[in-house]
C-alpha cells in the first residue's frame, strides 16, 4: 500500500490530479446545510477539494492540514479564483489554533481516518479529542459534516475493516447522522486510471482497473453529520 503521508508531502500536485477526477461534493453539503454566507472550517483541506467548492459562497473559509504542501496548492487555487475570504492553518486536528465558538460549519474530508483507524494507538481518545475540538470551534447550532471512505472500487458500501468501529462510534457515541454517496473517479483513458489510482490505492486496485479496463473506478462515501 503507497505511503500516504508521504504522498501527502512529497506528491501533492499528484494527489491533486487524483482527486479531480471526482465531481464535485457542493450539492451533497448543501443538502446538509447550505453554506452560503458562513464561517467554515476544512479540516484536513489537502488540496483544497472542499475548500474550493465552498470559497465562493462562504462568509469566511480556513482551511486546516497538516501538510504545507498541500495548503499550498489550495491557496494557489484561491488566489487564481480571486477570493479573498480565507486563509490556510497548518495544524493537527487534535489541537486545532483556531478561536473558540467562531465557526458554524466544520468539515473533515477523508482526513480523521488517519488518527482513528484501528491500526492507531489510542485512537478511541484521538476521536474524542477531535470531537471536542469540534464542538469547541463550533458556534451553538453549527453542524459538522464528516466524508470518509466507505469502499474504492465498489458500487455500494464496503468500507475497510479498520475503520469500521470509528464509523461505529460517530453514531452510537457522538450522535452523528449516517447516509453515503458514489464519489465515483472519472479518468481520461485506462492509462491514466492505471496511473493514478496504482499511485494512491496500491495494486490491488490499479488491477482491477487494468483488468476490467475500467475508466470509471466506482467508490462510494460515507456521510455522517451533527448540530451541536
Amino acid at each position: 500500500m503507497p505511503n500516504h503521508a508521504d504522498i501527502y508531502i512529497n506528491q501533492a500536485d499528484m494527489y491533486e490530479r487524483l482527486i479531480s477526477k471526482q465531481a464535485s461534493l457542493y450539492e451533497t453539503i448543501q443538502s446538509i446545510i447550505p453554506v452560503e454566507s458562513l464561517d467554515i472550517i476544512d479540516m484536513g483541506a489537502g488540496s483544497g477539494r472542499l475548500t474550493r467548492i465552498l470559497a465562493p459562497q462562504a462568509k469566511s473559509i480556513v482551511a486546516v492540514d497538516e501538510s504545507e504542501s498541500m495548503l499550498r496548492i489550495t491557496a494557489d487555487f484561491l488566489r487564481q479564483a480571486e477570493l479573498h475570504n480565507w486563509r490556510t492553518q497548518v495544524a493537527d486536528h487534535r489541537n486545532l489554533p483556531i478561536e473558540d465558538h467562531c465557526a458554524d460549519v466544520i468539515l473533515s474530508g477523508w482526513s480523521i481516518c488517519y488518527l482513528v483507524n484501528a491500526e492507531v494507538d489510542q485512537w478511541e481518545a484521538n476521536l474524542h479529542q477531535i470531537i471536542s475540538e469540534i464542538k469547541r470551534i463550533l458556534r451553538p447550532g453549527g453542524t459538522v459534516i464528516i466524508i470518509e471512505n466507505f469502499g474504492t472500487g465498489s458500487e455500494t458500501p464496503n468500507p475497510p475493516d479498520f475503520l469500521m468501529n470509528y464509523y461505529s462510534l460517530l453514531e452510537t457515541q457522538y450522535g452523528f447522522s449516517h447516509t453515503w454517496i458514489r464519489t465515483d473517479y472519472t479518468f481520461e483513458s485506462v492509462e491514466e486510471a492505471d496511473m493514478l489510482t496504482r499511485f494512491f490505492f496500491g495494486d490491488g486496485i490499479a488491477d482491477k482497473v487494468v483488468n476490467e479496463q475500467l475508466i470509471v473506478l466506482p467508490e462510494c462515501a460515507g456521510i455522517w453529520w451533527l448540530s451541536v
